[in-house]
């Protein structure tokens, strides 16, 4: 069947990759076909992933298999209660050659960066992170350092373990795009996991997938995504949004403008990957969930009644008014 309209845009070369892509992790990866999309998206809507589940999801699995996709520099930071700022930034050593301090990058410095367990670290550590996941860059001893493109950084961590983790500031989650939940597979996917499993051990796994895109690609994709088009009633629905979760009585703390841009510009994303130049409510409303969870809070007597906060942001996505 024919396509009922013509792009204004040629998007065939971004839907070409994408589906490379999801091919290549799918070697590996039985399911999350959710999961995967919205890693995807944060990569051409230039943001940065926390990626939350229970031990054993594949949620390291997943990032270091997407980072593997990417014809770029990789870096793994373990996050561990020790951790020091420097660990993570990197630090200035004396020289004693030429008698001068010369700055040693830490690992931060890659285009793809995982950071596994991401609340092991204590606060000083995660503020660390503030500044280069805003602002592509950091400063240290009066210098600025600026981060090659891509920069993506990819977080793990554990949503039940309490022992020897750290709550995440708020304005750490906020720079964030999504914060995607990882659930238990399927009865049948879980089987399938089961018979592939004892085949090859992580490293021949890893060892399947190739790179499939560029870094300069990656550029190229997310310029084609700016020109993607939004009418201004979808404007009008992302910014309603908003304003009802900073309006809604079960929210002790509601969405920041910075949200209502990551929604935008997400939703905008998605509709390219999903080879549409333009943005529909459907777009949105897939997007409202990963985008917003992280960055509402909930009022402590609904947390303690049990109240979730998916359930919330659903509510208000279907209670406000989708444009026609």
């Amino acid at each position: 069947m024919e396509d009922v309209f013509k792009n204004r845009i040629d998007l065939s070369r971004l839907h070409d990759r994408v589906q490379q892509i999801k091919a290549e992790i799918g070697k590996v990866i039985v399911g999350q076909e959710a999961m995967v999309e919205l890693m995807i998206t944060a990569i051409f809507a230039r943001g940065h992933v926390l990626i939350e589940g229970v031990p054993g999801v594949a949620k390291t699995l997943a990032a270091k298999l997407l980072a593997k996709t990417i014809d770029a520099q990789f870096s793994r930071i373990q996050f561990t209660p020790d951790l020091m700022p420097s660990d993570v930034l990197g630090t200035s050593v004396f020289n004693p050659r030429n008698t001068e301090f010369e700055f040693r990058p830490g690992p931060v410095f890659a285009n793809v960066v995982l950071i596994d367990e991401i609340n092991r670290s204590p606060a000083k550590t995660q503020a660390a992170l503030f500044e280069v996941m805003e602002e592509r860059q950091i400063s240290i001893d009066g210098k600025t350092y600026n981060m090659g493109e891509p920069f993506l950084v990819l977080a793990t961590q554990n949503p039940i373990e309490q022992e020897g983790t750290y709550r995440l500031p708020e304005a750490q989650l906020d720079r964030f795009l999504f914060k995607i939940a990882v659930g238990y597979p399927t009865l049948e996917e879980e089987i399938r996991i089961l018979a592939e499993n004892g085949q090859q051990d992580q490293r021949e796994q890893l060892a399947r997938v190739g790179s499939v895109l560029t870094a300069q690609e990656i550029q190229e994709c997310r310029e084609l995504i700016r020109q993607i088009h939004v009418e201004e009633k979808l404007l009008g629905y992302v910014a309603r949004i908003a304003q009802e979760t900073r309006a809604n009585a079960s929210l002790y703390l509601g969405a920041s403008p910075r949200a209502s841009v990551a929604l935008l510009n997400s939703s905008r994303a998605l509709a390219g990957i999903r080879g549409r130049d333009f943005v529909t409510p459907e777009d949105v409303k897939t997007l409202a969930v990963p985008v917003l969870r992280h960055r509402v809070m909930l009022t402590p007597d609904k947390e303690m009644e049990g109240l979730q906060v998916d359930e919330v942001i659903r509510q208000i996505v279907n209670k406000v008014e989708v444009p026609r």
